[in-house]
């Protein structure tokens, strides 16, 4: 895989004309279909030039997606979440493994305690 999961690409696999507005929904996890119709409604709306030039100036300098950027589209969510907010990803991910490790721990003392060891015998003593 080539390329920075963080950074803003072209989506031309999901474009309907150039891949930017596809882009844009990839890179903030918002609905592509949400994208297309605020460009329209913003062009509309009186930045009609300006809407169009920046549309251009982003197809113009952007590089396209590489195929097979995420491996999952949870995986792709995750990135998402990253791009928006890099420290509360950082901290969900810190909360994950600290919940992790403690139900390892918790799996440890069970298997070690000696409730556990008189538990098996029993079962056995029942055979």
């Amino acid at each position: 895989m080539s390329g920075s999961r963080t950074q803003f690409y072209l989506d031309k696999q999901n474009a309907k004309w150039k891949g930017v507005c596809a882009g844009i929904a990839d890179y903030t996890g918002v609905d592509v279909l949400f994208v297309r119709v605020a460009v329209v409604v913003l062009t509309l709306a009186g930045g009609f030039p300006w809407t169009l030039i920046a549309y251009w100036m982003v197809a113009w300098m952007g590089n396209a997606k590489p195929i097979g950027l995420y491996e999952t589209p949870d995986d792709a969510k995750f990135w998402q979440g990253v791009r928006s907010n890099p420290k509360r990803s950082t901290a969900e991910v810190r909360s994950k493994f600290r919940d992790i490790d403690r139900r390892l721990a918790d799996i440890e003392t069970h298997y070690t305690s000696r409730s556990s060891n008189s538990l098996a015998a029993e079962i056995d003593s029942l055979r």
